[in-house]
């Protein structure tokens, strides 16, 4: 099932630049360990769903995953081999926006080797740079 609001006020929006670093949800709340984005970018929904079963595939009921980020913004597509001028194309798919220093993911009840191995998991699947950050300050 993919990730999309159940409704929307319009359904398409405008691009926009992803400015500045992430204020809110840049620190590990939910969990022991988490994945911080280190750039700005766009993430599909159906990447979000890909690290989901990834992440799920390797903790197998030991600890338990926190997902951070939702798609909330409709990306829109034209068909193959439009003229220019007929207007902004359909609704294609969801995106999360994500700004540098959002936490993606979290995992709690995993050692810390446990934590890393699920999330180099997760990381390989993203489109953009992450790292590792712990609750704990250092960490």
């Amino acid at each position: 099932m993919p990730l999309m609001p159940k409704r929307v006020k319009y359904r398409k929006s405008q691009r926009k630049r992803i400015k500045g670093s992430a204020t809110r949800g840049n620190r590990v709340s939910l969990g022991d360990f988490g994945i911080q984005a280190l750039q700005g970018g766009w993430i599909p929904a159906n990447v979000i769903e890909a690290c989901r079963i990834a992440a799920n595939q390797y903790i197998r009921g030991d600890g338990k995953l926190f997902i951070r980020i939702f798609p909330h913004k409709p990306v829109t597509a034209r068909p193959l081999e439009t003229r220019m001028g007929t207007g902004k194309g359909e609704p294609d798919h969801w995106v999360a926006v994500v700004k540098p220093g959002t936490v993606l993911f979290e995992v709690a009840g995993l050692p810390r080797d446990a934590a890393r191995d699920c999330f180099a998991r997760v990381a390989y699947k993203l489109p953009l740079p992450v790292r590792l950050i712990g609750r704990l300050p250092g960490v």
